[in-house]
């Protein structure tokens, strides 16, 4: 089924009917995206009855303008690691039980989810994951030590990847589950970060239990699965839709319009030189969007990831310069643990540390690097002596 695109655009009749019959939910959350799921206005390109009407993705832009402009909440930043990871791969990979049992809690934020991804020691690597799963049965039992966990401390559901058979080469024996946040053996610990905030955490697993319900595509395809989840993070992170001078570009913007006593001819040309990149940047991610319609994304996710990372420190890095005296101020080093996720709008100084983490939270500059010079520019891959070896034979 695809979108009428004559005028008015089906997608936007049916948003603002959306937005009509629900006006009173608009400062509820939970209700109002428990209803924009059931119209179908969730993810437009999933099928009926699981959040979509089986549309174009191109539709959700009109949606989400129509429901942006009536002041709707906005699902994402109440759970960005579901919305931008899990829901994709679960949609995916998942199977029917678990499509009609994850995906509509996940929409609304009333299950936040996290990713069980990266390890001390295999985290630029992550097909080195040490974390085992070991059958029993019905069940898999889990060992292992996560961290770089963003929103653990919040989380009812997470994304794992662990190793089911160390004898096979280190991308073939790993398989992908849902783990329990609740189950007995999940101990999660707090990171604190130079904003002082501990978003990041760092999760312990001994001897978890989990069903093989909660097994997310078949044993030993992990790995094939993971690219699901990483392809779509780099997506959710470069490539989210903003307005023009949208994101840290308009903070920036903002922010010089308001210290006229601050200007000068070079703050203003890096400021200049940082919209244009911001803009292009943004651009590119329509564009990519736009070829998402063919498919899964594709290694162009990671060039969106890079660019947004290197503008968004610029950025900041300009901003706290443009508050001269005043960018060495910062508001409060006591240690919290949020309930939101953010990558920017807090304060100047704020935005600046917390972008220090951009060029390497899903997936290091450098290993984005590697992967568009090798998938997009054809460049030869980077030797690897550990490649078609069992994974318990590789040094460590």
């Amino acid at each position: 089924m695809t979108v009428d695109h004559t005028s008015p655009p089906r997608a936007v009749v049916e948003a603002t009917g959306l937005v009509e019959r629900h006006v009173a939910d608009l400062d509820d959350p939970v209700a109002f995206l428990g209803a924009q799921f059931d119209a179908g206005l969730a993810w437009v390109h999933f099928p009926e009855g699981n959040g979509g009407r089986g549309w174009s993705r191109s539709a959700q832009a009109e949606v989400n303008r129509v429901l942006s402009e009536a002041g709707a909440p906005d699902g994402y930043a109440r759970n960005p690691i579901g919305h931008g990871m899990a829901a994709a791969t679960i949609m995916a990979w998942g199977d029917e039980a678990q499509r009609d049992r994850y995906l509509r809690p996940l929409w609304t934020g009333e299950e936040i989810w996290c990713q069980l991804f990266s390890e001390p020691g295999a985290g630029s690597d992550l097909a080195t994951v040490r974390t085992r799963a070991v059958r029993d049965g019905d069940e898999w039992v889990i060992n292992g030590h996560k961290i770089w966990t963003s929103m653990a401390h919040h989380a009812r559901w997470a994304i794992l990847l662990a190793r089911t058979d160390p004898e096979q080469p280190k991308h073939r024996g790993l398989t992908y589950f849902i783990c329990d946040m609740r189950a007995a053996g999940v101990e999660v610990q707090p990171l604190r970060q130079i904003t002082g905030e501990a978003e990041f955490n760092e999760v312990f697993l001994t001897d978890v239990r989990l069903p093989d319900t909660l097994r997310v595509g078949a044993v030993g395809d992990g790995w094939r699965v993971a690219q699901t989840t990483l392809g779509n993070e780099r997506v959710a992170i470069g490539a989210r839709p903003e307005p023009r001078e949208g994101g840290m570009a308009g903070l920036t913007a903002e922010l010089w319009r308001g210290r006229p006593d601050r200007r000068s001819h070079g703050l203003h040309r890096r400021l200049l030189h940082g919209w244009v990149s911001a803009e292009a940047a943004r651009l590119a991610g329509e564009r990519l969007r736009q070829l998402m319609e063919m498919g899964a994304p594709g290694p162009e996710g990671s060039a969106s990831k890079l660019a947004f990372a290197r503008v968004n420190q610029e950025l900041s890095s300009l901003a706290v310069e443009i508050l001269g005296e005043d960018g060495l101020r910062f508001r409060d080093y006591t240690m919290t643990r949020p309930t939101h996720f953010a990558f920017f709008g807090k304060d100047p100084t704020w935005d600046y540390l917390r972008s220090r983490a951009n060029s390497i939270e899903g997936g290091t500059s450098e290993v984005l690097k590697n992967i568009i010079g090798e998938r997009i520019l054809g460049l030869p891959r980077e030797p690897a002596g550990d490649r078609n070896i069992p994974w318990k034979d590789i040094p460590r």
